[in-house]
């Protein structure tokens, strides 16, 4: 297998894992929303020790959420997420947004369905642009 890198937005946090992960799921929870500031969070899980953190580890802050088995990790320069150990520690979260290259699988499925954003099916149907439609 291949090695994929991540990296935040201020490139302050690096690393690297086998492009080997086992599941990738779009959810669409209330909290992934808040903790991805969007519809759903994007998230890849492959084994707790599949991670060589490059540089930058010290630079992340975890967020568990009270009395649930949701956590976040980000930069606390850039906010970007981060990698993370679930609350379980039988897998190692990745947020798809991280990755700088493709996973070696596509999206299984979207979990929370029916906790998803009330504007969320509209915006498939939305108009599509390559960039900004018009300048604000």
């Amino acid at each position: 297998m291949t090695d994929i890198q991540g990296s935040c937005l201020c490139g302050r946090v690096v690393f690297s894992c086998d492009n080997r992960f086992s599941q990738f799921h779009f959810c669409h929870c209330q909290q992934c929303q808040k903790t991805s500031g969007s519809a759903h969070a994007a998230n890849l899980f492959t084994e707790p020790s599949n991670i060589n953190w490059l540089k930058g580890q010290d630079q992340i802050k975890r967020f568990d959420v009270p009395g649930r088995a949701i956590s976040s990790a980000f930069c606390q320069h850039c906010g970007c997420a981060m990698p993370y150990l679930s609350g379980t520690g039988k897998a190692l979260v990745v947020p798809a947004g991280c990755l700088d290259g493709e996973p070696n699988i596509a999206v299984d499925d979207q979990i929370f369905w029916a906790e998803r954003a009330s504007w969320y099916d509209a915006a498939l149907a939305s108009q599509c642009f390559l960039g900004f439609p018009r300048v604000c």
